[in-house]
């Protein structure tokens, strides 16, 4: 699987340390080992993972701007985790309401080392930080709206929205609430992932 990997990662422009390639296969390895008892992905397979999870997460993580991040709705951790690898200098809280997840993403945290992530289990709307996040991110979330509606509270002043989506992204942005405004749309290239993918960046208006 490392080979694997390091290849998808060659088509990309993002750099990893072997150290760093080591973790994403850890958490690949826990996620599957957890998923029969779990039911954390309905993707089952290892290597369909590194493309359709890990690579899906780690290519938003040259757009990402500040130190302090919240991934809500995280699921298993994604892309939170990868994020995390990958960022070993900024820190993610990563939210989710059910205790399931949570617990697994405690374990990702003790058994990769993983010091910069925060596993918090509540319902965004419940989540009132003492300190506001340089970026609020979300992957398998609703509607960007309700997104948006829900997490409102969560950025700093001069925080970034990053909502990861597919391809229907304009319907979306029509659909906006007036107190953001967009401030990027990118098409992101995942290898060997045959589905689009846009990283849409948001800010307060």
């Amino acid at each position: 699987m490392l080979d694997k990997l390091r290849q998808l990662v060659a088509q990309t422009s993002l750099q990893l340390s072997v150290s760093q390639l080591q973790q994403c296969i850890e958490y690949v390895q826990l996620l599957h080992k957890w998923n029969s008892a779990y039911n954390l992905t309905s993707v089952r397979d290892p290597e369909d993972m590194l493309v359709k999870h890990v690579m899906d997460s780690l290519v938003i993580a040259p757009h990402l701007q500040g130190d302090h991040f919240i991934d809500v709705g995280t699921g298993p951790g994604l892309p939170g985790v990868l994020l995390a690898i990958y960022y070993p200098q900024k820190n993610f809280t990563l939210l989710d309401s059910l205790g399931k997840r949570i617990r697994f993403l405690n374990q990702v945290k003790l058994q990769l080392g993983l010091t910069n992530i925060q596993p918090l289990q509540s319902r965004v709307e419940d989540h009132q930080p003492t300190q506001h996040y340089d970026g609020v991110i979300s992957r398998a979330f609703a509607s960007t709206a309700d997104m948006l509606q829900w997490c409102r509270h969560l950025p700093a002043p001069t925080g970034r929205f990053y909502a990861m989506k597919g391809a229907a992204v304009q319907e979306e942005i029509a659909a906006l609430p007036d107190f953001v405004k967009v401030s990027a749309v990118i098409p992101l290239q995942v290898p060997e992932l045959d589905a689009s993918r846009h990283l849409v960046i948001l800010t307060s208006t």
